[in-house]
């Protein structure tokens, strides 16, 4: 077996190998024939922008989801079924993914023992006292001080993080073979950052082996050994980190294209339709910003830079402090149905769990978002509600056998037309949305854009938060960075490009690869 050596006294070996790797959903190939290897004693980062394949590789490796048939991987030499949990799990793999995985309304104790079991005693009792000991002794390898018996939905966002990663190496010592980490740290203060990467330095240096999938160049720079560069679904480069400097990675991530927007509406904005001032929250730190008639405005941040809640916190739906004002007139934070009578229309990132009611037909959904229009006099007139529907439907382009088919069975593009229409048949001064296009098709994001384009033309004021650079690049008037809960600047004009988006939501300096000195090369597998 073909060995090197990154951390001297320890020789190293492949951990994981995976070889023709590829990944279809309807209408998107996720992953392309991916070849990648992680070596023992090493800590591996997985960059890319999203919807490069990176969350998608983990799913497939964790058993979450199956990949095509052809692919082959195994683990320190012994096979591992592709996409199946179980394999993964005895194999040694343990996996911290982005949604943590939780049970909200159990305790860390609980928690810990989900999928490895009590400590029992006779007949089969749980030793209450030892599984706490246990509980405790899995945590402080990650953190001091942990609240066990908190339930978990009460914990703050960093003790949730750190619980699932007690959980991914309670029983790293005696099975553990690689640690996945998939965004670890977007919530972290960076204090609690440089203990979980101590903790990752320790488990290297006794030879095993960590992947770090994350957003923060800085992080690869101050912890990773190699990285490997995603790019639309194929692996593009794994290369030392010693080799590389930010730019190049950040040039290799995005190709190094800038976008022309010369399919820019060319239109001047009208008056201040939306208004932030002072805006904070759990992840906001004083936010201000303005939205005009007729303007897009885009919002980009990495994971935890308070991008992710802030049409929330201005719609009502998450709690928040500050001043939002719709055409001049304040709202009261918290209360989203006054932001509704006010105008304010809300896309959530979650259409299944926040936009739609999933048991109900496309109809319904379409309506329940103003229903007074449709019941003059307190009852719902039903053949106003059909002609309103099917009306929308044929505006909207979703394909659907007929207006009471339910939502459940169209594909997302569709769901997501559907969360979008509710909202645009209210003709809202103000819509916010949230992940606009998230896991829909290309074909469905471009109806998608063209909705949202002649909402705006048709007097909306837009505010579109989106972790996609090159959606935001396409659609946005302007585009506000967040870093850290507060806005580091804004991109205007022909800046409004998804390589510049990605440079600055990162905070580095653009580099070419030609400008590099020693310019590096490719590491043979």
């Amino acid at each position: 077996m073909h060995t090197v050596t990154i951390h001297s006294g320890i020789a190293e070996s492949v951990v994981l190998a995976v070889s023709g790797l590829s990944k279809t959903f309807p209408g998107v190939k996720a992953l392309d024939d991916i070849d990648l290897e992680i070596q023992a004693g090493e800590i591996h980062a997985l960059v890319g922008q999203n919807g490069s394949g990176k969350s998608t590789l983990i799913k497939v490796l964790a058993g979450v989801i199956e990949a095509d048939s052809g692919a082959t991987a195994s683990v320190r030499g012994a096979r591992l079924n592709v996409g199946n949990s179980q394999s993964a799990h005895d194999c040694g793999l343990r996996f911290v993914h982005q949604d943590l995985g939780l049970i909200p309304n159990l305790s860390a104790v609980d928690n810990l023992a989900m999928g490895f079991g009590y400590a029992t005693g006779g007949m089969g009792r749980i030793r209450w006292k030892a599984q706490r000991e246990r509980a405790r002794q899995a945590l402080a390898r990650v953190v001091e001080d942990f609240p066990l018996h908190t339930e978990v939905s009460k914990l703050t966002v960093f003790e949730k993080t750190a619980l699932a990663i007690a959980r991914a190496l309670q029983d790293w010592d005696e099975h553990g073979a690689l640690l996945v980490l998939d965004e670890p740290t977007a919530a972290m203060p960076r204090q609690q950052v440089e203990h979980l990467f101590s903790l990752l330095r320790r488990i290297r240096d006794r030879g095993m082996a960590v992947m770090l999938v994350t957003h923060h160049l800085e992080e690869v720079f101050a912890i990773a050994d190699r990285v490997t560069i995603f790019k639309d679904g194929t692996r593009v480069s794994t290369r030392a980190v010693s080799e590389l400097n930010p730019g190049t990675v950040t040039s290799l991530m995005t190709g190094g294209r800038t976008r022309k927007l010369s399919d820019k509406r060319d239109r001047a904005p009208g008056d201040v339709a939306l208004e932030v001032s002072g805006l904070t929250s759990e992840t906001l730190r004083g936010v201000d910003l303005t939205v005009r008639v007729g303007e897009i405005v885009g919002v980009a941040g990495l994971s935890g830079s308070g991008r992710d809640d802030l049409c929330e916190v201005i719609f009502g739906a998450s709690e928040g402090r500050g001043k939002v004002e719709v055409a001049g007139n304040e709202l009261t934070l918290g209360r989203p149905d006054l932001a509704i009578r006010a105008g304010v229309g809300l896309v959530p990132a979650h259409r299944h769990r926040d936009g739609l009611i999933m048991t109900q037909s496309v109809l319904r959904n379409l309506s329940l978002g103003g229903l007074r229009s449709l019941a003059p006099r307190g009852r719902i007139h039903a053949r106003r509600e059909r002609a309103e529907a099917d009306r929308w439907i044929s505006t909207l382009g979703v394909k659907t056998p007929s207006a009471e088919a339910g939502v459940a069975s169209l594909s997302g593009g569709n769901q997501q037309k559907v969360v979008v229409g509710k909202w645009l048949r209210l003709k809202p001064k103000v819509l916010l949305l949230d992940e606009p296009t998230q896991g829909v098709d290309v074909a469905a994001q471009a109806d998608l854009h063209e909705l949202l384009v002649e909402a705006a033309d048709g007097g909306a004021a837009l505010l579109v938060c989106s972790s996609d650079e090159v959606e935001l690049s396409k659609l946005c008037d302007r585009v506000i960075v967040l870093r850290q809960g507060s806005c580091a600047l804004e991109l205007t004009g022909d800046a409004v490009t998804a390589h510049r988006i990605v440079v600055e939501t990162l905070n580095v300096e653009t580099q070419s690869a030609a400008e590099t000195p020693n310019k590096p090369k490719e590491l043979a597998s």
